[in-house]
């Protein structure tokens, strides 16, 4: 009975460690399959909209932006800014546009707000500041977490330099930003947040130091030309190859192996 129990116990064991390896990675995958066809979606209802119903989109957004920039107080007040979740939810789902940064391999649908269920499954935009629209004295606020166990998002946010870029698309239309300070602020630091007269900003935020968070990390980008007006739709099903997804192909031969080597030397003792 002994025996059984162990040879029980190694099998429990490594079916233990294997889940422990595989949750990042298996979860980070739904979690990016999910954000791909958001954004799928989002891609389809932008393109069934008529020429005439985005340019209303565009001209709420920048009656929203226009508004904001007019009161300085609405960045700590933003209920003062009214019609917010119903500018530019063209889906109703409450997504606006997605982000694409190369750099980091991340591609996220941005949504309306910061709530805690946005920010566990993509980028939530800060309610009080600019909508994603661009436009002279506008600044935008993105915000995603860093280091969750489920998901990538803005984890890698820190290997971002001066001079990378960075684009957000909403409906038809694609922003480029280029990075041009980084900078590292205490939670009730937010001058940095704020809009700049005649600049066309958008800053990444998020939590720093990695799995501590006491502070924020901001990535700034400021509008430049488009590097190319080519628009790649994202279909429902595309995928990405992470470097995460090594993990489990070179972990399971080890756990398979550190199974082995336990049963022959159970087996041995026998």
């Amino acid at each position: 009975m002994k025996k059984h129990l162990s040879t029980i116990l190694l099998v429990l064991l490594f079916f233990v460690g294997l889940s422990v390896v595989l949750y990042p990675t298996v979860s980070d995958w739904w979690n990016q399959r999910h954000a791909s066809r958001a954004i799928a979606g989002y891609d389809e209802t932008a393109q069934s909209l008529t020429p005439e119903n985005t340019d209303a989109c565009f001209a709420a957004a920048d009656d929203y932006n226009a508004r904001l920039a007019a009161d300085p107080d609405a960045f700590y007040d933003p209920e003062k800014i009214t019609g917010y979740e119903d500018t530019l939810n063209i889906s109703g789902t409450g997504i606006m546009g997605y982000i694409t940064i190369d750099k980091i391999n991340v591609q996220l649908p941005i949504y309306h707000g910061t709530s805690d269920s946005v920010l566990q499954v993509g980028v939530g935009h800060l309610e009080g500041t600019s909508l994603p629209v661009g436009g002279v004295s506008t600044h935008c606020v993105l915000s995603a977490h860093r280091g969750l166990p489920s998901a990538v998002l803005f984890t890698n946010l820190d290997r971002l330099e001066a001079g990378d870029t960075f684009t957000v698309t909403v409906l038809d239309r694609l922003l480029t930003y280029e990075v041009d300070q980084i900078s590292i602020v205490l939670p009730e630091q937010v001058q940095d947040l704020l809009i700049a007269d005649g600049q066309d900003y958008m800053t990444l935020m998020t939590c720093t130091p990695y799995g501590i968070n006491t502070h924020r990390l901001l990535v700034r980008g400021r509008r430049v030309e488009n590097a190319a007006e080519k628009h790649i739709n994202v279909t429902p099903d595309a995928t990405r190859i992470d470097p995460m997804l090594v993990a489990p192909v070179v972990a399971l031969p080890i756990l398979l192996l550190l199974l082995t080597v336990l049963l022959v030397r159970f087996r041995k003792r026998r």
